[in-house]
């Protein structure tokens, strides 16, 4: 089956890949160009590593309609592929003894105890399970005190048990665990991330919030990739750039959506989990955080039942192989750990393989496409580097060249 390009997608010959691995990824490489000739994304980014040592690392596509290409030193934005990052900052404090993960909240911000969320632990805002959404934090317009004293006076949601009820927390919570790692550690959450987990892993380029000048060299060498929504209602007329990469979106940091940088950071940054911890943390913390913490209910943001660690969406496709949201495709082990980025990004760990993965696209189309986008990619993947069970290794004959719903929930961002 064949999927005619949208009107005003990005429908030219294939081009070239950038960077290195190709031959090694042929099939997903030929995933990725699928999706962009049929309009779901005008470039993608890939880092890809077995054991420690990359297998890939490419990129292919364009950064723009008429761009120049997109290549492996591009900064791609992870968004909600951020999290794991700010859950492992949130960890060093409890292997130091700074907090416990059943700490109330409250203990550590006062403030916080505001509308009966007195009961609300450090563990429910790392499960989703807090019961204080809000899409509306203020961020990036109000400076950082503002965003932690609007989501400190939110009232918990009305017939919401904290740790017995789910639903996914796309920013409150995760301004809190911001402020906590500030409070505990002294230092601004974007220079922590920095000094203690970026800048040890080797990654200059990965950030949470960047000093002005930083974007303004980014930007000047042409280096941030800007994404373009690619949904059907947004392409007649060609991609629209979202504008994800003005100054205040990237300088001002969110801790569960703005990071920036090559997939290679973020590869690396799974490579070190796969390695019990890279000297960031102890194995032991590394296992904590990647257990079921949360298994079997249903989240009512995403509308399906999703496991999820600390921080960490565990692999749920025994609940759905083709409708769960922010899933690792159907040919990942059971203890595949990682997070997703909204319709356009993941990043991933498969401990029984020793693999990891960090992926991301400069389109963002329809919710049910780009799930089925993904779980296509991955799939070939696993197929290119043999990791398929013998009865998975053919894949389906339509697999490259469809593009039908997935069935994936959308995505509440």
């Amino acid at each position: 089956m064949t999927t005619e390009p949208r009107t005003g997608a990005s429908a030219t010959a294939a081009l070239r890949p950038t960077g290195r691995g190709a031959e090694r990824v042929a099939g997903t490489v030929a995933a990725l160009e699928a999706g962009r000739r049929e309009g779901l994304h005008l470039g993608a980014q890939l880092y890809v590593s077995l054991a420690g040592r990359p297998v890939a690392e490419l990129a292919t596509g364009v950064t723009r309609p008429g761009g120049p290409p997109l290549t492996p030193d591009h900064l791609m934005l992870w968004l909600s592929a951020t999290k794991p990052v700010a859950a492992l900052a949130v960890a060093q404090l409890w292997e130091n003894g700074l907090l416990a993960l059943d700490d109330p909240v409250a203990r550590h911000l006062p403030e916080f105890a505001a509308g009966g969320k007195e009961r609300v632990t450090i563990r429910h805002l790392l499960t989703h399970t807090a019961g204080i959404r809000m899409l509306q934090t203020g961020w990036p317009d109000e400076p950082w005190e503002a965003l932690i004293a609007r989501v400190a006076a939110r009232k918990l949601e009305p017939r919401w048990v904290p740790g017995e009820k789910a639903g996914y927390h796309q920013a409150s919570s995760w301004f809190v665990l911001g402020e906590l790692v500030r409070r505990l550690d002294g230092r601004r959450f974007e220079d922590y991330v920095r000094e203690e987990i970026f800048l040890p892993l080797g990654q200059p380029d990965a950030w949470i919030g960047m000093p002005p000048e930083r974007w303004r060299a980014y930007r000047d060498d042409g280096r941030l990739a800007p994404v373009f929504d690619t949904a059907e209602d947004a392409a007649a007329e060609g991609p629209r750039d979202q504008g994800w990469d003005a100054e205040l979106r990237v300088t001002r940091p969110s801790p569960g959506g703005n990071g920036w940088g090559p997939m290679r950071s973020l590869g690396r940054f799974y490579e070190a989990l796969l390695d019990g911890g890279g000297g960031l943390v102890a194995p032991q913390t590394v296992e904590a955080m990647v257990a079921r913490h949360r298994a079997g209910l249903f989240d009512h943001t995403f509308q399906h039942v999703m496991d999820w660690g600390l921080g960490f969406i565990i692999d749920s496709k025994q609940y759905g192989a083709d409708t769960v949201p922010y899933a690792y495709g159907h040919l990942c082990s059971r203890r595949t750990y990682g997070h997703s980025g909204f319709r356009s990004m993941v990043g991933l760990a498969d401990p029984e393989h020793g693999l990891a993965v960090a992926l991301a696209f400069n389109g963002t189309p329809a919710a049910d496409a780009h799930e089925a986008r993904v779980r296509r990619v991955l799939d070939a993947l696993y197929r290119d580097l043999g990791l398929a069970a013998p009865e998975d290794a053919a894949g389906d004959d339509d697999g490259i060249e469809a593009n039908e719903p997935g069935g994936g929930e959308e995505d509440p961002r």
